[in-house]
């Protein structure tokens, strides 16, 4: 497994990898209703994904301004293998390579001990923005050193 910059062409397989995320069925699909990553979000920002051979197992987002971690996935099937940590440390590194000192995280609410397990701390809640998003979020941070 590597983990590449992702290229325009990878936005297709990106959006399908979130939308078949177990995480975001029920109650929570409405976040994801009419969302999809497009080739201009990946050229625009630092999209990076962790792909064996040819299968995209897991892929995230780092926007530098405001630094914020604005989407990261693991498929279903490759989850519990240590993808999202290696995710994580490998955006890290991107970020002190673009000289930020925090990134924020906007969690989805089951993802919050995945990110505070990876060294993110608890700042703050966002409140819910019904009907889209119903339910209150976490704001984390990472303390890029």
């Amino acid at each position: 497994m590597e983990i590449r910059r992702a290229r325009p062409e990878d936005a297709p397989r990106l959006t399908a990898l979130m939308h078949a995320s177990s995480a975001y069925h029920g109650d929570y699909a409405t976040i994801l209703e009419g969302y999809e990553v497009t080739p201009e979000y990946v050229e625009r920002h630092r999209v990076y994904a962790a792909v064996d051979a040819d299968d995209v197992l897991g892929f995230y987002a780092l926007i530098l301004d405001p630094p914020e971690l604005d989407i990261a996935f693991v498929a279903d099937e490759a989850q519990g293998r240590g993808i999202g940590r290696l995710l994580v440390d490998h955006m890290r590194a991107q970020a002190r390579a673009a000289g930020l000192t925090k990134v924020r995280v906007v969690s989805h609410p089951p993802a919050e001990r995945f990110y505070l397990a990876v060294g993110a701390r608890r700042v703050g809640t966002i409140p819910a923005k019904p009907p889209k998003v119903g339910w209150e979020r976490p704001e984390l941070l990472f303390t890029i050193t």
